[in-house]
């Protein structure tokens, strides 16, 4: 209402306070900018409907609170008119936030595919007590990893976990897995693959040579043995590549739906005779069913479908996941 001339019978008058000048008993009142004060009991004219301590607006009045009272809108001049486009600039920007926020979410949901939250999987392991390593590989790439050691006598399996795109190592100690696979007697390395979680970019990553070759090394450097490579989502470019290969150095493969299967042909993948599980989630109706056209060509495999997950299933249904792994695991024994 800045400039509005306001009729003295309203009983309201400016009170205006000096931002600017100097003087200690008026610092108090600096962050003020224009304040309505009221004076006395407002006598209202024919063309004022206020009351003291009233609210009676007219039909079509503007709404709003006035310290003791309310003008109408025809009384606020052009008061009301920047009150209005205030108010419809207002909408206009909670609108438009809505929508920006809608619209991450549905890119979130088509990702992730439609399930539910993750189910809790503390039953599955009980004992939170595991110790989890982390370190970096050695030479001019170093890969950044977590490991666990088997609380038991080891298996001669070593299981290594790779992560899809939005996700990294930590994926799988939040997840469980990582200490899930220690109480079963397993050893478990999951990696951060280059450029993502704390691994630094590597110009090896841009070809598929140099990512099969990357992976070869840090297995080396690691000093795992038969392992068993779990590869979702993303990782399938460095997992691939290496199964096609060195798949003689692997003791099973678990690829939930991979990327870069259409890179090889028919005749590549029935050359791989590694004991497979290949996984993947009963709403993920992209890169799953892709994958799975050219999966189904390995000749040592069994599938398995999440039902009520989506792309993540291993995070939508951990539950079953963790049952279908350790099975695969136990068969190779």
């Amino acid at each position: 209402w800045i400039g509005t001339a306001v009729p003295k019978e309203s009983g309201l008058e400016w009170k205006k306070n000096n931002l600017f000048s100097g003087g200690g008993n008026r610092s108090a009142e600096r962050g003020k900018a224009l304040e309505f004060r009221p004076t006395k009991p407002a006598r209202c004219s024919a063309r004022c409907p206020l009351r003291p301590n009233t609210l009676s607006p007219r039909p079509g009045a503007l709404s709003g609170t006035a310290t003791s009272g309310s003008l109408p809108s025809e009384d606020l001049g052009c008061g009301s008119q920047g009150l209005t486009a205030v108010q419809t600039s207002m909408s206009r920007s909670q609108v438009a936030l809505l929508g920006l926020g809608l619209g991450l979410l549905f890119m979130l949901l088509l990702y992730v595919g439609l399930p539910g939250p993750p189910e809790q999987t503390s039953w599955l392991w009980g004992d939170s007590n595991v110790t989890i390593l982390a370190g970096l590989t050695p030479g001019s790439s170093p890969i950044f990893y977590r490991e666990v050691l088997p609380f038991h006598r080891a298996h001669r399996a070593d299981v290594v976990l790779l992560h899809g795109k939005a996700f990294s190592s930590r994926t799988w100690e939040q997840l469980g897995t990582l200490q899930l696979l220690a109480q079963r007697g397993y050893r478990a390395v999951a990696l951060d693959l280059p450029g993502f979680g704390n691994s630094a970019p590597s110009k090896e990553a841009s070809t598929e040579a140099g990512r099969a070759e990357l992976l070869e090394r840090v297995l080396q450097d690691l000093h795992v043995q038969n392992a068993v490579l779990v590869s979702p989502s993303l990782s399938g470019r460095y997992a691939l590549p290496f199964l096609m290969r060195g798949h003689h150095q692997l003791r099973g493969f678990v690829p939930i739906a991979p990327a870069s299967t259409q890179n090889y042909t028919q005749e590549q993948f029935q050359a791989v005779k590694t004991p497979t599980l290949i996984l993947y989630g009963e709403l993920d109706r992209t890169l799953a069913r892709e994958s799975l056209r050219q999966l189904r060509h390995l000749p040592n495999h069994s599938t398995v479908k999440l039902r009520n997950a989506g792309h993540a299933c291993y995070l939508h249904k951990p539950q079953d996941f963790h049952l279908e792994l350790l099975a695969f695991l136990d068969h190779l024994l």
